[in-house]
């Protein structure tokens, strides 16, 4: 049976049921227990877990993301919830030396099975260090895994993965989503890491959008069918592992593409998928492949400026009637 719930309430069931199964899970981070979170997403489980199991921490995010690396380590199986995705920067030691390499000088032997749940996003009114979309940064670490959903139905069904998943899993998920309200089954399920979805299906060019840039897309999507244009959309929900085979599938079909990300577009998501397409898909192109990623600048705190500088459904649309037609893009 399906019903309607938000994002929110999608990320709550997925650990209040991944605590239940296991008992080595454990939910760690600042306000994560009486406040549930900022966002409230959290709210409720520390009354069913109690405190041993839900864990206020100090405002020390270095502090608990090491605690959390160690018990990973040593058997539990940690859900760490870092407040905004900037704090990234004040973890990338314990991340990116301590969880990603563990494995690996272990020869095999030590395993880092924890889950770090943060967000991204700009358009909330936060400014430049409240607003920033740092998933490329995780992306470019051997050893991580980086998952971006982008409704209540992914994030649900990839944090109940990325749980049960052996190696470290970074999840992004957009702070502006958390009421967006999506079908998600009242049975269990899960959304293996590395599987990519087609949402929407055409023949003449392919949008491919992480997180709310799939919504972006799907619009973008919208208005090109009123003009006779037929777009795959294509959400690929992990971005390691990248899906490549269902992305270049779509590319070989509609010999266009279009990637869209929030994160900033120099040595970003974009450009990274748009090298994958144009190495192994380069002999069906019709056009370049177009990046359009948050324009290279701190997010401003003027909300007519912040509203300029992430990609629109109308500007996805506008590039892909250019390279449909064959003359220039617009800028991103």
């Amino acid at each position: 049976m399906t019903r309607e719930i938000t994002l929110s309430q999608a990320v709550n069931e997925a650990i209040a049921e991944e605590m239940r199964r296991d008992e080595t899970v454990l939910l760690i981070g600042e306000d994560v227990a009486e406040a549930g979170t900022p966002f409230k997403v959290l709210s409720g489980l520390v009354e069913e877990f109690g405190t041993e199991r839900v864990i206020d921490t100090p405002i020390s995010e270095p502090g608990f993301m090491g605690i959390a690396v160690g018990a990973a380590m040593t058997g539990s199986r940690p859900i760490v919830d870092l407040m905004f995705g900037d704090f990234l920067y004040l973890v990338m030691d314990q991340l990116c030396n301590q969880a990603a390499k563990t494995h690996y000088m272990s020869g095999g032997k030590l395993n880092v099975p924890l889950v770090l749940r943060t967000n991204l996003g700009a358009t909330r009114r936060s400014a430049a260090q409240h607003s920033q979309s740092l998933h490329a940064l995780v992306a470019h670490i051997p050893g991580l895994k980086l998952a971006m959903p982008s409704s209540a139905y992914e994030a649900k069904g990839l944090l109940k993965a990325a749980v049960r998943d052996d190696n470290p899993v970074v999840i992004f998920e957009d702070k502006l989503m958390y009421q967006d309200k999506a079908p998600v089954p009242e049975e269990e399920y899960l959304i293996p890491l590395g599987e990519a979805a087609i949402l929407r299906e055409g023949s003449e060019v392919t949008l491919i959008g992480t997180s709310s840039m799939r919504q972006v897309c799907e619009e973008a999507a919208e208005i090109l069918e009123r003009d006779g244009i037929g777009a795959d959309v294509v959400d690929p929900r992990t971005l390691v592992p990248l899906d490549e085979g269902t992305i270049l599938g779509s590319v070989r079909k509609t010999s266009r593409a279009i990637v869209v990300d929030e994160g900033h577009q120099n040595f970003g998501v974009t450009a990274e998928i748009a090298a994958r397409i144009s190495e192994k898909a380069f002999y069906h192109l019709d056009a370049p492949v177009i990046r359009m990623g948050a324009m290279d600048v701190p997010v401003p705190f003027s909300p007519a400026l912040e509203d300029l500088t992430v990609p629109t459904a109308e500007g996805v649309a506008a590039n892909a009637r250019a390279i449909v037609r064959g003359v220039p893009v617009h800028a991103p």
